[in-house]
C-alpha cells in the first residue's frame, strides 16, 4: 500500500490473469469509492461547461478539416475508398432501416392529416389538407425524420464500432501497420451516409404523403383531386431543398458518429458514453442545420 510502489502479481489462473490484465488504472479510478467532492459554485460549473464546449468545438473543427483534406484523394483512388465496405455500410445503415422509416413516416402522415382535418373543416377547406401534408413532409419532416432515425440507429452504431476498436487498441494497430484510421474507417462511413440519407429522405417523404392520402381517401375525396392539390403545392425547388438537407444531414450524422468513436476513452462505460454523445450531438446539429436551411430558403424565395 506504499504510494508509488511497484507490485507484481504471479500465479493467477489463466482466466483471472486475462481479467486482471484488462483492468486498467482508469477502471480503478472509476470504480473505487471516492470521497465526497467539494461542491462547485455556479460560476465554476459555468466555466467548466464553457471550457468543455470550447474544447469540443475545437475537436470538431479539427476533425472536419482533417476529413476535408483527405476526402478528395481517397475518393479519387478506388483502392483507398474500398467501395465494398461502403456498400456494406450502405446496406446495414440504409436498406435495413427501411422498415422503421416506413412505419414512422406513414404514422406521421396520418397524424398530420387527422390533426389538420378538424380546424380546416370549420372553414370548409378540408381539401387543403393535401397541400399541408405535401409541404410539411417534403420541406421539413421527411428530411428531419430520416436524419433523426439515422442518428439513433446508425450514427450510434458508428460510434460504438469505432469506440470499441479504440478500447481494444485496434486503431493503434492500424496506425502501426501504416493505415490512417480516417482514410480506412471514417471516410467510408461518411460517403455511405451522404449517399443513403437523400434516398431515405425521398422514401420517407413518399410514405408520409401516402399516409395523408389514405386519410383523404377515407374522407371521400377522389384520388385525382388529391394528386392535383399535391402537384400544385409541391414544386421542384421544394424537392431540391429536401435533397440538399438529406446530403447535409447525412454528413452530420456519419461524421459525428465517427468523431465520437475516435474520442472514446478507456473504461467500462466509455463506449456507452460515446454512443450517447454521438446521438445527442447529431440531433442538436441536425436541428441547427434545419433552422439555417429554413432561414436561407425563406430569404431566397421572398
Amino acid at each position: 500500500m506504499t504510494p508509488g510502489a511497484k507490485v507484481t502479481v504471479i500465479g493467477l489462473d489463466e482466466e483471472l490473469e486475462k481479467s486482471f490484465r484488462e483492468f486498467t488504472p482508469e477502471d480503478y479510478e472509476a470504480l473505487r469509492p471516492h470521497e465526497i467532492a467539494r461542491k462547485k459554485s455556479v460560476p465554476e460549473e459555468v466555466g467548466d461547461a464553457v471550457a468543455q464546449a470550447g474544447a469540443d468545438l475545437r475537436a470538431q473543427v479539427s476533425f472536419l478539416g482533417e476529413v476535408a483534406a483527405k476526402l478528395p484523394g481517397t475518393i479519387a483512388s478506388r483502392k483507398r475508398l474500398r467501395w465494398p465496405e461502403v456498400g456494406r455500410i450502405f446496406e446495414s445503415a440504409g436498406a435495413n432501416a427501411v422498415p422503421i422509416v416506413s412505419l414512422i413516416s406513414i404514422l406521421v402522415g396520418l397524424i398530420i392529416a387527422f390533426e389538420s382535418v378538424q380546424p380546416l373543416e370549420q372553414f370548409g377547406a378540408q381539401i387543403y389538407v393535401a397541400n399541408m401534408i405535401g409541404l410539411v413532409m417534403v420541406r421539413e419532416l421527411g428530411p428531419l425524420l430520416a436524419a433523426i432515425l439515422l442518428a439513433g440507429r446508425s450514427g450510434s452504431a458508428f460510434a460504438a464500432e469505432i469506440g470499441t476498436m479504440k478500447v481494444n487498441e485496434e486503431l493503434n494497430a492500424l496506425e502501426t501497420l501504416g493505415l490512417d484510421p480516417i482514410r480506412f474507417l471514417v471516410i467510408q462511413r461518411i460517403t455511405a451516409g451522404v449517399l443513403l440519407t437523400p434516398l431515405l429522405t425521398c422514401y420517407g417523404t413518399f410514405m408520409g404523403v401516402l399516409g395523408g392520402v389514405v386519410v383523404m381517401l377515407g374522407l371521400g375525396f377522389p384520388l385525382n383531386l388529391i394528386f392535383h392539390q399535391l402537384a400544385g403545392a409541391v414544386h421542384l425547388k421544394d424537392l431540391a431543398l429536401a435533397m440538399a438537407k438529406g446530403v447535409v444531414f447525412g454528413a452530420i450524422v456519419s461524421g459525428v458518429g465517427c468523431l465520437r468513436g475516435l474520442q472514446t476513452k478507456e473504461g467500462p462505460s466509455a463506449v456507452g458514453v460515446s454512443t450517447t454523445r454521438a446521438v445527442v450531438t447529431s440531433i442538436l446539429l441536425i436541428v441547427i442545420a434545419d433552422a439555417v436551411f429554413s432561414v436561407i430558403f425563406f430569404m431566397l424565395t421572398r
